[in-house]
């Protein structure tokens, strides 16, 4: 079942628990995440479809906004499928490889979705502070950089979390009361030292989470100037409706996030592990699932588009 590695005792696959506590439920709990992956997978490759296939929607936010969704699509991916398994064929066991690519993916994804939501920030800020210079401020090679940028951070911040997991020795069995490869989760397996885990993970929250929550939080601040000191109530109405999309999507997916890292953190004996599991997988199915819909329904321009290709040019827009 386990192998020698060196110093360490390395397992040749984990067995992911599902929802522990619930197992006589895992088919009705499997229904609504199922339904929800669903709504993620066609809501985000229509909108990724939509934004490259109209003209109208070759701007800045809606680049954006396609980046997130694919961040979105593929970070549900890493999860869903295998949690479906589990939930309905009992397939448990995940290999120890595939477990750490699998960690790595969800909180390189995580890491990089906080990344758009930033951009998007500060995309809306230069938007609404310099809206005459909006694009020749926020060019395709600018966007493409910043897109690259996060893309790299996430990567090499969330990279080590695989090498100090791996490190780790694990004889206290291959059980992880979880539906994924979650970082914690696995580490908390090891009969080792990981403190270092906790550690370098709370750094990582901050470089990632927090930095990404204050550039957020100073690019709505310059916005809320901006708007507040325009002179007619209409302009201020239309400025800020521009951003009500972007609020969502972030207390969409920062809400649960914050639940979970200090749930995973500081209230592991107060919550029950069922409660901050299903919560766990919220969060990586919740922004997925929301995101396509709140933007559909609170952006004119995708409502138009989508308007458009339904029913086609020629019965226009109601």
């Amino acid at each position: 079942m386990s192998r020698a590695n060196g110093s360490s005792l390395t397992p040749d696959f984990f067995v992911l628990n599902g929802v522990p506590g619930l197992e006589a439920a895992h088919v009705w709990i499997s229904l609504p995440f199922c339904f929800m992956y669903m709504i993620a997978v066609v809501g985000n490759c229509g909108l990724i479809y939509l934004i490259g296939h109209e003209e109208a929607l070759h701007r800045p936010m809606y680049y954006f906004l396609a980046l997130l969704s694919f961040t979105d699509v593929t970070l549900c991916t890493t999860t869903v499928p295998n949690m479906l398994c589990i939930f309905w064929f009992n397939f448990k066991e995940i290999g120890f490889s595939s477990c750490l690519v699998q960690m790595f993916f969800v909180h390189m994804l995580t890491g990089m979705e906080s990344g758009v939501l930033m951009l998007m920030a500060l995309d809306r800020y230069v938007a609404i502070c310099y809206p005459l210079r909006y694009t020749t401020i926020l060019t395709n090679p600018v966007i493409a950089k910043a897109g690259l940028a996060t893309f790299l951070r996430s990567v090499m911040l969330i990279f080590p979390f695989t090498v100090l997991t791996k490190r780790l020795p694990y004889c206290r069995g291959t059980l992880i009361p979880h539906t994924y490869c979650d970082h914690m989760s696995v580490a908390k397996v090891s009969c080792g030292n990981a403190k270092v885990n906790a550690i370098y993970g709370l750094m990582v929250a901050l470089l990632i989470g927090v930095f990404d929550i204050c550039c957020i939080s100073v690019s709505y601040t310059m916005i809320l100037r901006a708007v507040v000191s325009l002179s007619s109530a209409d302009a201020r109405h239309k400025a800020f409706s521009t951003c009500t999309s972007h609020i969502c999507a972030i207390v969409i997916t920062y809400v649960p996030a914050f639940f979970t890292f200090f749930t995973h953190r500081f209230g592991g004996h107060t919550i029950p592990h069922h409660i901050h599991i299903i919560v766990a997988n919220l969060y990586l199915l919740l922004p997925p699932t929301m995101n396509p819909i709140v933007y559909g329904v609170k952006t004119k321009q995708i409502r138009e588009s989508v308007v458009k290709f339904l029913i086609g040019d020629k019965m226009g827009i109601a």
